[in-house]
């Protein structure tokens, strides 16, 4: 198990009982879960997690902030497919062909 996972976890255990997050408190239940990690870790966490409510956090990850501009994209990129189709129909008129004006990629 990586260290990172490991102070995943132990800190959702902490703010699942309603225990304040702490290095201390991170590390004690690595070592009781028998975990080695590096010492920064568990502080690098806390540090981490010291202003967040992680319960809240938790609970609004599925709030619907990024379902807007999805759908608005996928309708968009369909429209886009749309006038595409449309743009293939036209029949190209003589005056935009590039052999009326002169040029010639190869020649």
């Amino acid at each position: 198990m990586s260290a990172e996972l490991a102070c995943t976890y132990a800190a959702l255990i902490l703010s699942d009982d309603g225990v304040d997050i702490s290095g201390d408190k991170i590390a004690s239940l690595l070592k009781a879960a028998n975990v080695d990690v590096e010492p920064f870790w568990p502080g690098l966490f806390a540090g981490a997690l010291k202003n967040c409510n992680v319960s809240e956090l938790i609970s609004n990850i599925s709030s619907g902030v990024g379902a807007g501009p999805s759908a608005a994209g996928g309708a968009a990129a369909g429209g886009a497919a749309e006038e595409a189709k449309e743009e293939e129909k036209k029949p190209e008129s003589s005056s935009e062909s590039d052999d009326d004006m002169g040029f010639d990629m190869f020649g």
